[in-house]
C-alpha cells in the first residue's frame, strides 16, 4: 500500500505540477509579444504534456485504482471518491478534446508568425481559449486533491 501511495503522490506531482508550470512559461512568453520564443514554449508545453502530464495521469489512474479495490472503497455512487473521479473524468475531456487542439493550433499559428514577426489573431484567439479552458483543466485537479486529502463526505 505504501508503493502505491508513494506512486500516487508522484503521479499527483508530475501532473498538477507540470498543468502549473507549462501555463506559467507559456503565459510568461506571451507577455513577451516575441513569436519565435512563444513558438518554442507553446511546443515546449506540448512536449511537457507527453513527458510530464500523461505518465502523471497514468500513475493516478493505476495507483488510485489499486488502492481503491485494496481498501474496498466503492469507485461509485456520491462521496468523496465518485465525485473525484468524475472530476478527474471532466479534466480528461478538457485535456483531450479541448486543450491538446488548441495547442495543436497555437503551434502552427505561431509558426506562420514568426516571419511576420507578430502574432496572428487566430493564435490570440486559440491563446485566450487555451487560458479559459486550462483554468477549469487546472482548478479541477486543485478540487480533487483537497477531496483526496480531507475525505470530507
Amino acid at each position: 500500500m505504501k508503493l502505491l501511495l508513494l506512486l500516487h503522490l508522484l503521479g499527483v506531482v508530475l501532473f498538477v505540477g507540470n498543468i502549473i508550470t507549462a501555463a506559467f512559461w507559456k503565459v510568461r512568453a506571451d507577455l513577451q509579444k516575441n513569436p519565435a520564443l512563444i513558438h518554442s514554449a507553446v511546443k515546449n508545453v506540448m512536449l511537457a504534456d507527453y513527458v510530464f502530464t500523461l505518465p502523471g495521469l497514468v500513475l493516478i489512474v493505476a495507483s488510485g485504482i489499486a488502492m481503491a479495490v485494496q481498501a474496498n472503497y466503492p469507485m461509485h455512487g456520491f462521496h468523496w471518491l465518485g465525485l473525484s473521479l468524475l472530476l478527474f473524468a471532466i479534466t480528461g475531456v478538457i485535456w483531450l478534446a479541448v486543450l491538446i487542439p488548441l495547442q495543436r493550433a497555437m503551434i502552427k499559428h505561431s509558426a506562420a508568425c514568426i516571419a511576420s514577426g507578430s502574432m496572428s489573431s487566430a493564435y490570440s484567439r486559440a491563446s485566450r481559449l487555451w487560458a479559459v479552458f486550462g483554468v477549469a483543466a487546472t482548478l479541477l485537479p486543485i478540487v480533487i486533491l483537497y477531496l483526496m486529502i480531507s475525505r470530507g463526505f
